[in-house]
């Protein structure tokens, strides 16, 4: 730290040098005429004297990432958003002021360059600075050259640092939001309408999940941070809206993993007319473009595994599932009794309150969910966990709903949707006594959904797909964290210079 302490001070002074010249180290906006890697593509391959015929003056600007300084002259790096390029400056090339200027300029700082392209002895493309322009200085400096920052705590902590060490990170975010263009462009093209819906509720709902609580002042209520859309979309259904969509932020209380994230990102939409079935055949439709787009190939390595993403997939029921990948007897199927001796026999734990759904669900989430790698739809969830599910005609004890996994992880849950207002008031009445015996994940009454769906709503199917399991999978992450620019973690004591990270283990 007292190394780092003294780095810092060095800067400072030398902040304090270049004001002396007159030189502002925090000037206001510049414009490069090109960028870096148009400079590459245009200029990349071109041969030396077509090069110098070719090449004028041009205006470049980046961070300076590496330097090596030979007296009068000196070799260094600048990185823009596209890309990093060779910069070459001698004394006899820029005036005095400016070559002082760069003598006092330190790897992090922003630097604006004019100059020509040219090629050195070893074939580089480089620019020759005949001009420059001080942009922005760094006070702090940036890791070590060759180790970077490979610190997983630091990382996600200063992820400002991680982009700038860190290429392949930047990769990893310039892909999600191209996988996020891909899902818009999909919808519309299916003619959804993008809505936006609260995500300060007065009743969370949408999703079995511990909400945040906060209280609005002029209000004079609580509000909850939402735990899903899922709710206000269907009221827009049931007002017209037949196809809508939202790509939104939602929240739920509970506990951080490599899986899991308190904010994340989800993907729903509701089609009316449709069912599950229906959306079965739209989700490979959406993964199929998304793929094609994005990594040319339905075909992806993730985590060491080889998943083919080419449809159609596997549709599985729950309980040929548990049959037959997970082991368990059919006996459980029957009754709650057995059901329980069996999670017993796996060493899952149960409350008194469980259901024979939720302990089937258990069973299912211990000993299947890990094995489904390949893209698999599982089907026909108990309507005890179902809350917002259709009761299947053939079975009302389940639901038409389907659940898509992935490298081993959900990805998707779909039902068709219960439009029946009635049913859907004491499924509303079971979960409010769940909670009253302590589940505070089930759902709160919502008298005024209740009131919506009265109004009628029409057969409709909906979807939701969580966004950043999507861009880990296509992107080779192995954890939620590396794919959310700024994501959730334990506080930590700070001080004036380096900090001490706690440990963030996975829950």
């Amino acid at each position: 730290m007292e190394n780092v302490n003294s780095l810092i001070q060095e800067r400072i002074n030398k902040t304090e040098k270049l004001k002396a010249m007159g030189v502002n180290p925090y000037p206001s906006g510049y414009r490069p005429d090109i960028s870096i890697s148009e400079a590459l593509d245009r200029f990349g391959d071109m041969e030396e004297e077509t090069l110098e015929k070719e090449s004028g003056l041009y205006n470049f600007a980046g961070r300076i990432i590496s330097r090596r300084d030979f007296g009068k002259a000196s070799f260094f790096h600048i990185k823009d958003r596209t890309g990093r390029i060779q910069a070459y400056i001698r004394k006899n090339k820029v005036d005095d002021v400016g070559f002082k200027i760069f003598k006092l300029m330190d790897i992090g700082d922003h630097i604006g360059i004019k100059g020509r392209l040219f090629r050195t002895r070893t074939g580089e493309l480089t620019v020759l600075a005949e001009g420059l322009v001080f942009l922005g200085k760094s006070l702090r400096p940036l890791p070590e050259k060759w180790h970077g920052l490979t610190d997983v705590e630091t990382r996600y902590r200063q992820r400002y640092v991680d982009l700038i060490m860190n290429d392949h990170v930047k990769e990893v975010f310039v892909l999600r939001s191209k996988i996020i263009q891909s899902i818009r462009k999909f919808l519309v093209d299916k003619d959804f309408l993008e809505v936006e819906t609260p995500m300060m509720q007065p009743i969370p709902g949408g999703a079995t999940a511990r909400p945040f609580k906060t209280f609005h002042n002029a209000l004079g209520m609580d509000l909850y941070l939402r735990v899903a859309p899922e709710l206000y979309l269907k009221r827009l259904v049931v007002g017209g809206l037949e196809r809508v969509f939202e790509i939104n932020r939602s929240f739920r209380n509970e506990g951080i993993s490599i899986k899991h994230n308190p904010e994340f990102t989800m993907l729903e939409f509701y089609m009316a007319y449709a069912t599950y079935e229906d959306l079965m055949v739209l989700t490979e439709e959406l993964f199929t473009h998304i793929l094609m787009e994005n990594l040319g190939s339905l075909v992806v390595e993730y985590q060491g595994m080889t998943i083919d993403f080419k449809p159609p997939w596997p549709r599985i029921s729950l309980f040929d599932a548990l049959r037959d990948t997970g082991r368990v007897d059919e006996k459980a199927f029957h009754s709650r009794e057995d059901a329980a001796k069996a999670a017993m026999e796996f060493q899952i734990s149960l409350l008194p309150r469980d259901g024979h759904g939720t302990i089937l669900t258990k069973l299912f989430d211990h000993l299947v969910e890990p094995q489904l790698n390949m893209p698999t739809f599982i089907i026909g969830y108990p309507t005890e966990v179902s809350p917002l599910s259709r009761r299947n005609d053939q079975n009302p004890d389940l639901t038409d709903r389907f659940e898509l996994f992935i490298g081993g992880r959900e990805i998707a849950n779909a039902f068709t949707e219960l439009n029946d207002p009635i049913d859907q008031k004491e499924r509303f009445q079971n979960q409010v006594a769940l909670r009253e015996a302590g589940d505070q994940e089930a759902l709160f009454m919502d008298q005024d959904y209740v009131r919506a769906l009265e109004y009628g709503m029409p057969p409709t199917a909906g979807e939701g797909i969580g966004i950043d399991r999507v861009v880990m999978l296509l992107s080779d992450s192995p954890s939620i964290r590396d794919v959310i620019l700024f994501p959730h973690m334990r506080s930590i004591e700070t001080g004036s210079g380096d900090e001490t990270f706690e440990e963030n283990k996975d829950k």
